[in-house]
């Protein structure tokens, strides 16, 4: 469910969901993600808002733009002011295509087929490139097509990742620049350590990669466009921002670090809320749940919510989330299940079946985020959001 103000995106996302749901999209109310764009132009405002008028800022929108719904959320963050969109694979890629989105559209992973070529080509998407032999094949197959495509140029200054090693970058983009068919729309690469407070590593990285350009320009090539910066690099240092920043989990209006905090004022934009099923009251001495991880040590009143870890709500969480029930937090107990978990609602008087519950998100005053669970379960915000892409509509 998308608010109301941003009427393109909401119409694009529920067609799909007709699509996908033959119609029956109404029957799918037991649970539910919210997505609210205008939190999510103002997260993407909020990050221009420390860039110069010269740093472009690329929305990561990969894994369905970390569960939020990539064209919805592509729509939002261009028209707020992104200028590119990245994503993970072609497909995703594809997606955004097919919905009449005509921005570039950078591709983060590797790819290296025929056939993975042929598709980039045909869609306008802009490959990474991470290795010599990767760019002899794209070299290859376009030149077979007579076509041109631009490509960017990843190194690896201390990621361990995708890349070619920085200390070979000189002749690894002289390579990409000589071959036909290719030419050169960026050279990158991506920090490891950017939200510690410690910044031994990214300093460290941040100085590979200056001493890689200035070498790469001695070489005669004047790379056309330079990034290094996700989201805690950017609202760290204006000098990591070059001529693009790629933001990911600030454009959803989470932080990458808690020390980030003052540097600008996100929104949260995602809610995960579901419904009541069933309320009973059960005596002192009674189990809940598979394994009886919860007795009720009085009469307890048990809430029933259609909701379970089929549906993104981590298992590990059982016996250690709140949820939020009209404004007021109450505990969940029991195992929590593939479609249902249970929450002691002694607390709330005369609940009904089908009344709301909001496990991430606002009720009132009170407010849960993923970096509340995150934090419960020893794990990053990015997975959480990223496990209610599945079967919840939105």
């Amino acid at each position: 469910m998308l608010s109301e103000d941003k009427k393109p995106a909401e119409t694009a996302t529920k067609e799909s969901r007709q699509t996908l749901l033959g119609g029956y999209e109404g029957l799918c109310d037991r649970a539910w993600v919210e997505i609210d764009l205008a939190a999510l132009d103002n997260n993407v405002k909020q990050v221009k808002s420390i860039l110069s008028s010269q740093t472009q800022l690329m929305a990561v929108v990969k894994a369905d733009a970390y569960g939020h719904g990539a064209v919805a959320v592509s729509q939002t963050a261009l028209e707020a002011g992104a200028s590119w969109l990245g994503v993970a694979t072609i497909p995703e890629g594809i997606e955004l295509r097919k919905a009449g989105i005509e921005a570039p559209i950078l591709l983060l992973g590797a790819t290296h087929t025929a056939e993975q070529v042929k598709a980039i080509a045909h869609w306008q998407l802009q490959p990474t490139i991470c290795t010599p032999k990767q760019a002899l094949v794209f070299a290859e197959v376009l030149g077979d097509l007579d076509r041109s495509l631009p490509v960017h140029a990843k190194l690896d200054t201390g990621m361990s990742r995708l890349g070619t090693p920085w200390q070979e970058a000189t002749e690894f983009v002289r390579l990409v620049k000589r071959l036909p068919n290719l030419k050169l729309a960026s050279i990158y690469s991506h920090f490891a350590t950017a939200d510690n407070l410690d910044r031994t590593v990214m300093q460290e990285q941040h100085a590979r990669f200056e001493r890689t350009i200035g070498q790469i320009k001695l070489a005669g090539i004047n790379p056309p466009r330079l990034h290094l910066a996700n989201s805690a690099a950017a609202l760290t240092d204006n000098n990591l921002h070059y001529d693009l920043v790629r933001v990911g989990l600030a454009t959803y209006g989470l932080y990458p670090a808690p020390h980030l905090r003052s540097i600008v004022r996100l929104k949260p934009a995602m809610q995960v809320k579901a419904r009541v099923t069933q309320v009973k009251t059960i005596a002192a001495g009674t189990g809940v749940s598979y394994n009886y991880q919860f007795i009720a040590k009085k009469p307890t009143q048990i809430a029933v919510v259609g909701i379970g870890y089929a549906d993104g709500i981590p298992r590990n969480l059982s016996n250690k989330m709140q949820v939020l029930v009209r404004g007021k937090f109450v505990p969940q107990v029991g195992a929590v299940t593939m479609d249902q978990l249970m929450l002691d609602v002694s607390a709330i008087p005369d609940l009904e079946i089908g009344e709301v519950v909001t496990l991430l998100g606002n009720d009132g005053k009170n407010q849960i985020t993923a970096d509340d669970w995150a934090e419960t379960l020893g794990t990053i915000s990015w997975e959480i959001l990223c496990g209610f892409k599945h079967r919840l509509p939105g």
